[in-house]
């Protein structure tokens, strides 16, 4: 079993700043790759960035060249880095490992909101 926290989240005006921190707990030698996931109201949960026990780091394209997704190897932790926030990115944001199997874990989200 893996256990994720994520903090980090608030709200922020467009243009500013965020950096959201996935603490994993548990079986974590089994974690092969983590990643964040958002949600809008109304929407699908939808892939953000993902980074695998190799470093090799994955974004989707409407947060390319403004999120950076890295990793904390001693303390477990992967964070994501966000500029140039925009409205649209508002959302809960949750954290993903993905084990041996697979299997996936999931945090609980935590929330950002882009506003004026």
């Amino acid at each position: 079993q893996v256990q994720l926290v994520e903090s980090g989240g608030g709200l922020v005006q467009p243009g500013g700043s965020l950096r959201l921190s996935c603490a994993a707990s548990g079986t974590t030698f089994t974690i092969v790759a983590m990643g964040w996931y958002r949600q809008a109201p109304g929407k699908q949960r939808e892939l953000v960035a993902t980074i695998t026990r190799d470093g090799n780091t994955n974004y989707a394209d409407s947060v390319k060249g403004r999120f950076s997704i890295s990793r904390d190897n001693a303390k477990i932790t992967v964070y994501l880095q966000m500029n140039s926030l925009k409205p649209e990115d508002t959302g809960v944001y949750y954290c993903q490992a993905q084990t041996w199997g697979p299997r996936y874990y999931w945090g609980q989200g935590t929330q950002v909101t882009v506003s004026s």
